[in-house]
């Protein structure tokens, strides 16, 4: 059973703004909820017990919600404050934290509904460390809803994922959402760096797998989403 997560909360939130003018991103609100809320809310639900969290952008904002929030997690924070490190560069600067076993890392702005099954044990039910160095969440380019891009893997009958090829659309979506070895956390190629240089690796090596996300899935990156995103919340 993994326990421990890393939740993404250091970037800027670009796409956000205006909103993150005066607040990070993972402290806006969405169904009158943090972002960071809803991603923690499933982690705690998915029997998580200890939360890694990297801090960048209004660190200090994010840090005393963090100790304001009321619930069953240990959180340790991984400070990003001097320099902003990217997602793969991230991971490294946590992997101390991480400890070394397999964890869940998700996105703070990452909001899922499950499906006909929980997400989080789904994906562990389906995760093997002998063949696998990453499962990633995907869902259907057709349901990724308010998201703009053209998808990101293919996945085989078995589960393993391949890239998209320039100038086509794949059929998956990556959520945000992921279990890790932290094998894969090695020989890092700079501090700054995204986790696609880890994907890569795993893809050369066959250990880079996927699982289709079977409920809803919503890409809130800019504002233009939230009454989107709240809307279908609220009427199912």
């Amino acid at each position: 059973m993994i326990d421990t997560a890393m939740l993404m909360a250091a970037g800027l939130g670009k796409r956000m703004r205006p909103l993150t003018a005066t607040r990070p991103k993972p402290l806006v609100k969405v169904a009158g909820k943090p972002l960071m809320d809803h991603a923690l809310d499933r982690l705690e639900a998915g029997g998580i017990r200890k939360v890694i969290v990297n801090v960048h952008y209004l660190a200090d904002t994010v840090e005393a919600h963090l100790r304001a929030r009321k619930c069953g997690l240990d959180f340790a924070v991984s400070d990003e404050r001097a320099k902003l490190l990217e997602t793969g560069g991230g991971l490294i600067r946590a992997k101390p934290l991480l400890g070394d076993k397999p964890f869940i890392c998700a996105n703070s702005d990452n909001l899922w509904i499950d499906g006909p099954q929980e997400t989080l044990a789904m994906m562990q039910r389906i995760w093997n460390p002998d063949r696998m160095d990453a499962l990633l969440l995907l869902v259907p380019l057709a349901r990724a809803t308010c998201h703009t891009g053209p998808g990101d893997f293919h996945m085989d009958a078995n589960g393993r994922l391949s890239r998209r090829k320039t100038a086509y659309v794949a059929p998956f979506v990556f959520t945000g959402v992921q279990i890790l070895s932290p094998s894969l956390l090695v020989d890092p190629p700079g501090d700054v760096f995204s986790t696609n240089i880890f994907w890569n690796r795993a893809i050369e090596a066959g250990r880079l797998y996927g699982v289709s996300h079977q409920g809803l899935w919503f890409d809130v990156g800019t504002p233009q989403a939230i009454p989107v995103v709240e809307s279908m919340l609220a009427h199912g």
